[in-house]
């Protein structure tokens, strides 16, 4: 089997495991425990704290850990905005954010915060224009992704937070899709807090980061927590956050390598296909993730080509794994302007360092071959 579908989840690296299994075994302790097996686990967990900072150029002080990017969105919203009320009740996002920030954002509105929806144009990318059209007085955060999961378009993160810094607006990203693969400097781009996670830069599943700058306060959730300086309950898991910070310092030395790499078998993918008139690319043609691809089968379900490519031995998805067993139409699909039927012709491919030019040369020539028999089958 072919795996093409990264950005749902990548196998934990070699180095990764390898550091999960020592810390597991050698630096077991509580890190709450004041004896010194209690200490040489506080100690690895200071570590990764202060690494995992440095590669965002943040301050260590301002990394949490969590179970993984989705509670990361949620606890770095609620906790920033009830904090922060005193300030004023109006938050903005976008439509097509993770359904992680979308439900934390409804959760917020039924506790009497107004919160604005920003539309994306067709390529899926948010207006700076359009976002300081609905700026407020009262405005006090701002949560915009920074990578779409299933077409790949790219926000303007650094426009954003400059226009954010201006009027003195909190500034979240989503960055669970990009970590790793594209440079994010949260001085640099303006951003007060970013969500990450590791099993989508080749560490353990059920570990993620969150980062919120020092400047700002925050409200714990749920009272009376000791980890994580109250951010959240339960006791951390310091081999997965080894492991975590491990792979990602792996995939930081080889981003350049992977971007040109995973640019050149998009190319090699889009060349071989480029006869099928009913193939649309979807996503920003220049400011996308190259790892992720996005296309609309037209006239054909999405789901019809998922399984007829996993009959053949290779691995894709239809939209966000996060949103799949919905059975709903693609709702990036929908903001871009696209109809229910055309929503669900969504494919999405997605490239990992595993990859190479033979498997997807060999995935496009699989969707040439499945057009081909629907189009060549007599209409019942």
């Amino acid at each position: 089997m072919i795996y093409l579908d990264y950005a749902a989840t990548t196998p934990i690296s070699k180095s990764a495991l390898h550091v999960y299994t020592e810390v597991a075994l050698n630096y077991f302790g509580n890190t709450e425990s004041l004896h010194d097996i209690g200490d040489n686990a506080r100690n690895i967990l200071s570590e990764s704290r202060r690494q995992l900072a440095e590669y965002m150029n943040g301050h260590q002080e301002g990394i949490y850990f969590t179970s993984g990017g989705s509670e990361s969105n949620h606890l770095a919203i609620t906790s920033i905005v009830r904090a922060n009320k005193s300030r004023g009740n109006h938050l903005i996002t976008t439509i097509t954010e993770h359904a992680s920030v979308l439900n934390t954002f409804d959760l917020l509105e039924n506790e009497g915060f107004r919160v604005t929806k920003l539309p994306v144009d067709s390529y899926g990318q948010v207006s700076v224009e359009d976002l300081r059209q609905v700026i407020e007085t009262d405005t006090i955060l701002v949560s915009i992704g920074h990578a779409n999961s299933e077409i790949g378009t790219l926000q303007p993160l650094q426009e954003v937070g400059q226009l954010l810094k201006e009027n003195g607006i909190f500034f979240h990203s989503d960055c669970v899709q990009t970590f790793g693969k594209k440079p994010i400097d949260v001085q640099k781009h303006g951003l007060d807090s970013i969500s990450i996670s590791a099993h989508k830069v080749y560490g353990p599943k059920g570990v993620g980061a969150c980062y919120i700058s020092p400047n700002i306060s925050w409200k714990s959730n749920l009272p009376g927590s000791t980890h994580e300086k109250g951010f959240r309950a339960g006791t951390v898991n310091v081999p997965g956050i080894a492991a975590f910070v491990t792979a990602v310092g792996e995939l930081i030395k080889s981003m350049e390598q992977n971007k040109l790499r995973f640019k050149e078998i998009r190319e090699s993918f889009l060349k071989i296909v480029d006869g099928q008139s009913n193939l649309v690319v979807e996503g920003h043609p220049s400011e996308h993730l190259p790892s992720i691809l996005g296309i609309r089968t037209k006239g054909i379900e999405g789901q019809f080509i998922m399984l007829e490519m996993n009959r053949r031995g290779f691995s894709i998805s239809t939209g966000s794994a996060c949103s799949v067993g919905s059975q709903k139409p693609s709702k990036t699909m929908l903001a871009v302007g696209r109809n229910d039927d055309e929503a669900r012709e969504l494919i999405r491919l997605s490239f990992g360092t595993p990859t190479s030019l033979d498997d997807v040369e060999a995935a496009a020539n699989a969707l040439t071959e499945i057009y081909q028999k629907v189009r060549n089958s007599p209409v019942k």
